[in-house]
């Protein structure tokens, strides 16, 4: 009987609604923003065979889309579709 208490607490835990917290987005786009800069610096050094030009294109892009990407992941935070 015990077990089917158990499985019925674990079964209304699971569904409770999880929300992302703010500082969980915040360290998903720190780190996502990384491995995108790096690509973009990588692809615009191979077309623009100018390495400074790459990694000025990387900084303009990191800060434009790491704000982009936190207020998608916040807005997709509060989309009940799909949770």
């Amino acid at each position: 009987m015990s077990n089917a208490i158990n499985a019925n607490q674990n079964t209304g835990a699971n569904t409770q609604k999880q929300e992302e917290n703010i500082k969980r987005s915040v360290a998903k786009t720190i780190s996502w923003r990384v491995i995108g800069t790096l690509d973009t610096v990588i692809v615009s050094w191979l077309i623009t065979g100018t390495l400074a030009l790459a990694f000025s294109i990387g900084v303009l892009e990191f800060g434009s889309k790491m704000l982009l990407y936190f207020f998608h992941e916040r807005a997709w935070a509060k989309i009940k579709w799909g949770k």
